[in-house]
Order: C-alpha cells, then structure tokens, then sequence
C-alpha cells in the first residue's frame, strides 16, 4: 500500500522515533508498504516517521543510484543493498568525512551538501529479529546515516550552513503550506 509521505513542519519529524517491541508490529507489512511507498516516490531509503509511526524502523535500497551508470562508475556500496533496518543504533562513524548533496523524500525541491563520515558500523535487527551489525561504507553508509537521522529527529537541512537555511527558508516554509509540486501523495501540517 502507498502511503503519503509526512511533509516537512510535522512535529513528528523532529521527534526522536520509539523502539518496535517484537510482535507488536506487523513489520514484514510495514515494511513492504514502505518500500511501495518510497519506489512511489522514486526514493532510495524511507523511515517510519516519514510515514507518520514514530518507530524505529526504515528501508533502503541504493540500486537505483546504478541506473544508467557505465559500468566503471558503479557504486559497487549499493549493489544490491535493499534493506530492512528495525531499532538501528549506529556503533561507529569512521573514515574521512565527504560532502554530496542530499534530498529528502519529506523535503521535495530542496537539496543541500550534507558532510558525513565515509564509514558507518550499524547494529539492527531483520524483519525476522535476527540481530546484525555490520559496516558500510559510501554512499551505502551516507543512506543508512540520512535515514537514522529520521528516527533521532534530524533531517538533513540541520546539516546545511546558516547561510544556504536562509536561502532555502521560504521554500520550507511552502512546503509546509501544502505548496510543492511533488509527484508523490504528501501528508501536509495542519
């Protein structure tokens, strides 16, 4: 099932998101509702918030960012790298920091150069609760790093310099309005 995506200036998004307790969430539905829902959207990770349920669970799945790419720039990170991540705690942040631009499927139109370090080590459970942790690197790590932050109440315009806030500022203001040309069904602020 698609779901409309929660638009920036809902409190929700700036609240940090609940752990799932085994069996009190159906997760194998949530989560599939959740990667229809950001496919939908043309997105490459989603997190519960973002669908309005304050849990700790997102989704990714970095393949897309390969379309169309000659094969020597693969971004051999996201090769297969679809995922279901439940309760996450990110153990470590490593390696050099680097800047790309990032987006946000609750921020349509805005994009900005987030900083963030190459490396992530992330501790989670599957969709059966088997526990991993495990370690990622580029663009992979950038993703789970974006989507973690959902679930601690960031989002990635906290990362832009004063300046460029400024400059985005009526744009977020918009879409807080309702008013974005988004071609994915969003859930507005009242």
């Amino acid at each position: 099932m698609i779901l409309p995506i929660t638009a920036y200036g809902d409190p929700l998004l700036r609240k940090r998101a609940k752990d799932i307790e085994p069996g009190s969430v159906d997760v194998k539905t949530l989560s599939e509702n959740m990667f229809e829902t950001m496919y939908a959207a043309s997105g490459v990770g989603l997190a519960a918030p973002q669908i309005g349920q304050s849990l700790r669970i997102f989704v990714v799945d970095g393949q897309s960012l390969n379309d169309d790419e000659k094969e020597e720039d693969i971004d051999t990170s996201v090769v297969g790298f679809k995922k279901v991540f439940i309760n996450p705690e990110i153990v470590e942040e490593a390696g050099d920091d680097w800047g790309f631009e990032e987006g946000c499927l609750s921020i349509p139109g805005i994009r900005g150069e987030v900083v963030r370090p190459e490396i992530v080590v992330i501790r989670y459970f599957d969709i059966d609760w088997n526990e991993h942790e495990e370690e990622y690197d580029g663009m992979a790590a950038r993703i789970i790093q974006h989507e973690y932050d959902h679930l601690e109440g960031k989002l990635f315009t906290d990362y832009l310099t004063p300046l460029k806030r400024q400059l985005i500022k009526r744009k977020l203001t918009d879409i807080t309005k309702g008013k974005t040309d988004a071609e994915y069904k969003m859930k507005f602020p009242k």
